[in-house]
């Protein structure tokens, strides 16, 4: 527990790195994912990414936010552990309704408690979650936090590229225009979230390799107007990718002060499917 006793809480959806919740004490509340069969899983839970992979060609399953009782819980839960007061760091509300539904029920429990709308996804917000408690360990008073991690947020951008684009179309992630070019013509949209938080295409490229080059322009391109930034790498594929693509980022871009490797989480992984590669950028 921090000096501050201030608790930090997430949502699986922000792929937060597991060593670092663990070492921290963050508390994740995890996504559901539903099958047809009526069996609904809780994400990193009761279910991993790897097995949503194995069964997406049986079926492509849908997710849905955490309930109001389960976020209710983890914010009782963390005041039990001995905290006094909570920051809830979520993925982008464009993109689920798990931000408004944490608003909901701040209103309910006897908690200060400090949301951010990270109007991002997956690795970007879990290193927004990241700096959320680094602040809190450098004294960052309470009433300050919020201001700062909503400018944070606003500075960091994903990236992210699929080699299909079947799942985000059948999840109503992207339009059928940009579904057809890239399934007639190879095209490999890079995709990002705008200023609401919405995922539009950043940059059209032919090929996956390009499609990863355009990652890599783009993350040197913002990284050149800092001193210093935090870059992350995420990939459905456990391999050797991280190294590959850690090894690109440091030698393309002279400052970088931090890498983060983060997986995807299994509610993520249905609306992109089994091949990802995503890249952030953080001003450090």
């Amino acid at each position: 527990m921090n000096d501050q006793r201030i608790a930090i809480l997430t949502d699986s959806g922000t792929n937060t790195p597991e060593e670092f919740v663990n070492e921290h004490d963050i508390r994740v509340v995890p996504l559901l994912i539903n099958y047809r069969d009526g069996n609904t899983y809780r994400s990193g839970v009761d279910i991993s990414c790897d097995e949503v992979i194995a069964r997406l060609d049986e079926e492509i399953p849908t997710t849905s936010l955490p309930t109001p009782q389960q976020i209710k819980t983890a914010i009782e839960q963390a005041k039990a552990g001995g905290y006094e007061r909570g920051v809830f760091v979520t993925i982008s509300s464009a993109l689920s309704a798990t931000y408004q539904t944490v608003k909901m029920v701040s209103r309910m429990v006897d908690f200060p408690l400090t949301i951010c709308d990270t109007k991002s996804i997956g690795v970007v917000a879990g290193m927004v979650v990241m700096q959320a408690q680094r602040m809190i360990e450098r004294g960052v008073p309470f009433g300050e936090l919020g201001a700062r991690l909503d400018d944070l947020a606003e500075k960091s951008h994903v990236f992210f590229v699929t080699k299909t684009l079947d799942y985000l179309y059948k999840g109503g992630r992207i339009n059928q225009l940009t579904y057809r070019l890239g399934s007639v013509l190879n095209i490999k949209p890079v995709i990002t979230c705008d200023e609401g938080g919405y995922y539009v295409v950043a940059k059209k490229t032919r090929g996956w390799d390009r499609a990863i080059s355009a990652q890599v322009r783009m993350i040197r391109s913002y990284a050149e107007q800092f001193d210093k930034v935090r870059v992350g790498i995420c990939c459905t594929d456990a391999s050797d990718m991280f190294d590959q693509l850690e090894e690109r980022l440091r030698s393309e871009i002279g400052n970088i002060c931090e890498v983060i490797r983060s997986g995807l989480s299994a509610d993520l992984v249905v609306h992109t499917g089994p091949e990802l590669v995503g890249m952030g950028v953080q001003p450090a």
